[in-house]
């Protein structure tokens, strides 16, 4: 794709020049791929997932190895699930309208069809379907892959975005045995699972109770290095002709704490402030209008909270990411006690506001943590 202008890529998956570092998990990610593996594929919100996820497909795709991208964020039950993978499976695992429509007949004669198609001839031809009240085979749907990989001899790698969603389903718990008992016999396709609630999807492999237990490989994404942002940043302002220094690349990225959406985003605004160097006045105004950008989000998001959340979250944002529940804290934050940070710090874990990173706690979102310390 190309992105003209738009040196410094957020609010959208990324490719390109724009996707920076991630060599030894792309190249993990297209093993996994080319190899029948499947992968949980976790890290907090907006580092990149669906980027890699997507860069990974472009390098492992060929004529026989199909990689499937489906978006599962606005499905509110199992019946619409299945309804978006199988349309999503037919539609990217055939080459032509008539191959899938042929495809659907063959194999989902228990389905009506209709197609909704877009004048944009750059938008994918997207496929809606009715289950009749009669047969109501969600397996059906479930067995696509696998029947189109083995009708076609090739293999199938059915990559699902949101995939926490699913726990929100009625009767989340059956749905989730039935999607592992069948795709657990599946040899000719595998699975990328992955989502923006970290916690949701560890939930799903981490308990031995849980359908999706060791259903896969696991990868965790780390913070891209430092040093790889600033070449980044520094080489896209050189190359504009425009100076910004190491030092001042390195406070963008620590200001976002490494948030890739975030370093894109504030770069860009202070791209936009320089006529030929970045000076301290750029840095501030940019990180200005990047908080006030979201004002209205975190206002939306934390206005239910009660007086104790919101206080471990200011403690959050001043920077305690280990020993919250230590007697400085709980006195200066007002915290309650040890036992209460543990209820509270479980509470703001299920909302998505905070997350854990190998034992230390960082607020889901650092804008918000300079939003709070504004306050």
């Amino acid at each position: 794709m190309d992105y003209m202008n738009n040196l410094f890529v957020f609010g959208k998956t990324v490719s390109g020049d724009a996707f920076t570092d991630r060599e030894k998990d792309t190249a993990k990610l297209v093993a996994n791929f080319q190899y029948g593996v499947n992968t949980f594929l976790l890290s907090p919100r907006r580092w990149g997932k669906t980027s890699l996820v997507k860069k990974a497909k472009s390098i492992a795709e060929n004529s026989k190895l199909k990689i499937v991208y489906v978006d599962v964020h606005l499905c509110r039950s199992r019946e619409e699930f299945c309804e978006r993978f199988a349309s999503a499976v037919l539609t990217q695992t055939s080459n032509k309208m008539e191959e899938w429509m042929e495809n659907a007949k063959m194999f989902l004669n228990r389905f009506s069809f209709g197609v909704n198609a877009s004048a944009d001839p750059t938008n994918e031809l997207t496929l809606k379907m009715q289950i009749l009240p009669q047969e109501q085979s969600m397996e059906d749907l479930l067995q696509l892959p696998e029947r189109i990989a083995k009708r076609k001899k090739i293999s199938v790698v059915v990559c699902i975005d949101e995939f926490q969603q699913i726990g929100s389903f009625p009767n989340s718990a059956q749905f989730q045995t039935e999607l592992r008992s069948v795709w657990q016999h599946h040899e000719l396709t595998s699975y990328c699972l992955f989502g923006s609630k970290k916690h949701m999807m560890e939930a799903f492999f981490d308990d031995s109770s849980k359908p999706f237990y060791k259903f896969g490989d696991i990868i965790y994404l780390q913070r891209i290095p430092v040093e790889y942002w600033v070449k980044y940043i520094t080489d896209k302002f050189h190359h504009e002709g425009k100076s910004i220094t190491a030092k001042q690349a390195t406070w963008i990225v620590d200001q976002v704490e490494g948030n890739s959406s975030y370093v894109q985003q504030l770069s860009w605004y202070v791209f936009q402030r320089t006529t030929k160097s970045v000076n301290n006045d750029i840095l501030a105004e940019a990180l200005t209008e990047l908080v006030e950008q979201c004002v209205d989000v975190f206002e939306a998001r934390t206005e239910s909270l009660t007086a104790y959340q919101m206080n471990l979250m200011r403690c959050i944002a001043d920077g305690n990411h280990t020993g919250l529940s230590s007697a400085k804290n709980i006195s200066k934050y007002n915290l309650g006690s040890s036992s209460n940070v543990v209820i509270i710090k479980k509470s703001l874990l299920e909302k998505d506001l905070i997350s854990v990173e190998k034992k230390d706690v960082f607020l889901s979102d650092p804008v918000m943590g300079i939003w709070l310390k504004r306050q």
